[in-house]
């Protein structure tokens, strides 16, 4: 005879999960949660667009403070003095 196939850990893990979250969703105050979580989950999706926009932005800047580099004659003096440089702009330059 064949024996019913057995349920992994995982299949039964996620049965529970899917159940607990039913029941929040209907307990008292469960709604609030549920519309947290949801408004949590799609700010946390914004943050990654943004931080994914920074290394763009980056790229960017290192290019055009390399571009300055040469205009101000100081071309070949290496990234490391080119990257302690920057952090002086974008503070001195911010104008806070």
């Amino acid at each position: 005879m064949a024996r019913p196939r057995q349920r992994n850990f995982v299949e039964r893990l996620a049965d529970v999960g899917e159940e607990a979250i039913q029941k929040i969703g209907s307990a008292p105050g469960g709604d609030r949660l549920v519309a947290a979580v949801n408004t949590m989950r799609d700010r946390v999706d914004e943050m990654q667009k943004r931080m994914r926009g920074l290394e763009t932005l980056e790229k960017r800047l290192t290019s055009v403070e390399g571009r300055l580099d040469k205009l101000e004659g100081k071309g070949g003096s290496g990234s490391s003095a080119r990257g302690s440089s920057s952090t002086t702009r974008k503070r001195s330059g911010s104008g806070s």
